[in-house]
């Protein structure tokens, strides 16, 4: 059996012509201001897209890192909304077009670090998810954020296996979802997101191991209490709640203390907060580091 690796497969074979055709026409109905600005947070090489495309975890569409991108071709990310509700002034629902419209995207350049021990730069295309959530006008009884994905079992074949406990389930603490390094992502390398990488909005928190980067959102909340997430609670000897990048702190298996960059050879040494440490280790001043994955 010939397995082709990310980096031996062809852009034409992960996305087919018609549908990225059609996804370019549909972002442009949406975004009315072009990306207008740049954050590089790192000088490492983009990760090549046909790596961040093919191989992803997605498990609404199956365990296999190429689950999603097989099995996603019935998943319609459009029309699409999101319910807004929970501790806030403007409770709704809204339209993807409601959500994007007032924001320009921009080009974030981030690394990603997965608690699989391997990692990716990529270039988001998205805006601070604070931007947004100050739109909603959070009461002060708002603490944290909960977000929920889609659960299709039509369209998504690990929700009808019960993989995990659908539907997907993530939360970040307010002052974490006010971070400007935190955004909410409608495309990645000047495209449209594609299925497997969380079409058509999905949550990008660099510092976090990647399962903390939700996907398909549907609902967003501001809850009193913090949200247990899905990951914490099909396995929580594994993933905690706030999932920081922590070199020191090994999971029941394997090591964090390093990590693989996809398309390379050579392990890398992973860094605190996966290497956003200056701008963000301060909220989490006199915790237990240990306890913050």
């Amino acid at each position: 059996m010939l397995i082709k690796k990310p980096i031996d497969i062809a852009s034409s074979e992960i996305t087919p012509r018609a549908t990225y055709l059609r996804r370019r026409d549909f972002l442009a109905a949406l975004i009315t201001l072009p990306t207008v600005s740049r954050m590089v947070t790192t000088t490492d090489t983009l990760t090549p897209k046909a790596a961040v495309t093919s191989y992803t975890n997605f498990y609404e569409f199956g365990s296999d890192k190429g689950d999603a991108l097989r099995n996603g071709g019935a998943f319609k990310p459009s029309p699409w909304s999101v319910t807004v509700d929970g501790q806030c002034g403007k409770p709704g629902t809204y339209t993807l077009e409601d959500i994007l419209k007032p924001h320009g995207l921009e080009e974030r350049v981030y690394r990603m670090r997965c608690v699989e021990g391997w990692s990716m730069v990529i270039p988001w295309d998205g805006f601070p998810l604070a931007n947004l959530l100050k739109r909603f006008e959070p009461s002060g009884k708002a603490k944290f954020v909960e977000f929920t994905s889609v659960e299709r079992a039509g369209e998504m074949p690990g929700v009808r296996r019960g993989i995990l406990p659908f539907p997907y389930r993530e939360g970040l603490r307010m002052d974490e979802a006010m971070h400007p390094l935190t955004i909410l992502a409608a495309g990645l390398y000047g495209e449209t997101l594609p299925t497997q990488n969380g079409a058509p909005l999905r949550l990008v928190v660099p510092w976090k191991y990647g399962f903390k980067g939700i996907k398909s959102i549907a609902r967003i909340r501001f809850v009193e209490r913090q949200p247990v997430n899905t990951w914490q609670e099909a396995n929580p000897v594994y993933y905690g709640f706030y999932a920081n990048v922590n070199p020191d702190v090994p999971t029941p298996s394997y090591s964090q203390a390093t990590e693989r960059r996809l398309g390379e050879f050579f392990m890398r040494h992973t860094l605190p907060f996966n290497g956003y440490a200056d701008q963000v280790a301060s909220m989490y001043a006199g915790m237990d580091p240990r306890r913050l994955f």
